[in-house]
């Protein structure tokens, strides 16, 4: 095969989603020389034209929401029969990635990895049922298996507890080193006082971020702290719900909606603490960066132990009182703790980019019956 081996990522779309981050994180930072990405999606994303600037080609083919079953699976069916050139398939899609990787199967693809990003499915109990029926044919095809956390392996894949592979959700640490200076110069650009305690968000406004609860949250905060503000950024399915919710406790003039943002690393400088109730996850991406820029996070208890990198910046909850979590917020206002850098630990812990790149090339050189 002439020039670098190409890799089909099959995802929804590539929007600006943890997985999604991840997986351009890894693009930027593979030997493209040696690999290159392409993409089956759904939708059109943020990221494809940064895609296409780095010779990936974009596929798009329509959701199952969209079509339907039985017309998905058609669509799935005839892209891989036009498309048997790939060795590699990977797939992030959770569950759906049963229905992906049959379809790679039948057409003889020989490497089919099943990606698990997460710990539950969204949507209701019928869509979840119809999930779970696609999910039970990744223990068939699936011929890798790889997981962002143990915890995530199990969720997906649990009759392959002792075949997976933990792929870290690395990160471009240097992007993320604390700067008084910057911190400062994002602070004004925001119109926020230097006296101002001010917590963070980064996620899609959808049910798994539990938003309404961190609004809860942050209305008891408030009443104990006038000068917090707090910054979501991301937009979904649920920002009405959201903006309903904020004028109804009346902190309209202390909550940001900031929409999705490419200055992600600016904005962890201009946060004091990142509060994340999530319902599921499987690790992260966010956390990770946060931890890397210094930030204390106060999080839920149905996320993973191995996001907590031993920096002392990780604390934990259960989503239960709002009044619990704000205690935790105002105790962190409270403090001296000196804001540094955590990018040392963050590689020795395996969470720099350059090691998940160098990890995963080398397995996909490998897959691909080519030396590393």
């Amino acid at each position: 095969m002439d020039g670098p081996l190409r890799v089909l990522h099959a995802v929804v779309n590539m929007n600006r989603g943890g997985a999604e981050t991840f997986i351009m994180n890894l693009y930027r930072n593979v030997d493209r020389s040696k690999i290159q990405f392409d993409f089956l999606t759904c939708y059109e994303g943020v990221f494809d034209e940064e895609i296409r600037s780095m010779g990936g080609i974009v596929y798009r083919i329509p959701y199952v929401t969209q079509s339907g079953h039985f017309a998905y699976v058609k669509k799935l069916n005839h892209f891989f029969h036009h498309h048997r050139h790939y060795k590699i398939v990977h797939s992030h899609m959770d569950k759906m990635s049963g229905l992906v990787l049959k379809a790679a199967a039948e057409a003889e693809i020989p490497a089919r990895i099943a990606h698990s990003h997460n710990t539950s499915s969204e949507g209701n109990s019928l869509i979840k049922m119809y999930k779970w029926m696609a999910g039970r044919n990744i223990s068939k095809y699936a011929t890798d298996f790889y997981a962002c956390s143990s915890k995530a392996a199990a969720w997906l894949f649990p009759h392959h507890s002792k075949t997976y592979s933990i792929i870290k959700n690395g990160i471009e640490s240097e992007r993320f080193e604390f700067s008084l200076e910057n911190r400062k110069e994002v602070r004004r650009s925001l119109q926020l006082k230097e006296d101002s305690f001010v917590v963070g968000h980064i996620g899609r406004f959808n049910k798994q971020k539990n938003h309404l609860f961190l609004l809860d949250v942050f209305h008891e905060t408030h009443k104990n702290h006038p000068e917090a503000h707090l910054l979501l950024v991301g937009t979904g399915t649920l920002q009405s719900k959201i903006e309903q919710k904020i004028k109804l406790l009346g902190i309209e003039d202390r909550v940001r909606l900031l929409g999705v943002r490419n200055d992600i690393p600016q904005l962890l400088q201009a946060i004091d603490v990142f509060a994340f109730p999530s319902l599921h996850e499987g690790l992260p991406v966010t956390l990770i960066e946060a931890q890397c820029s210094g930030v204390p996070c106060v999080i839920s208890n149905n996320i993973t132990q191995e996001v907590d990198l031993g920096c002392g910046l990780i604390t934990r909850h259960p989503i239960e009182e709002p009044k619990v979590w704000a205690s935790a917020l105002l105790s962190i206002s409270q403090s001296n703790q000196i804001r540094k850098s955590q990018a040392k630990l963050i590689s020795m812990h395996g969470y720099n980019i350059q090691n998940t790149a160098s990890v995963t090339e080398n397995s996909y050189l490998k897959l691909g019956g080519m030396s590393g």
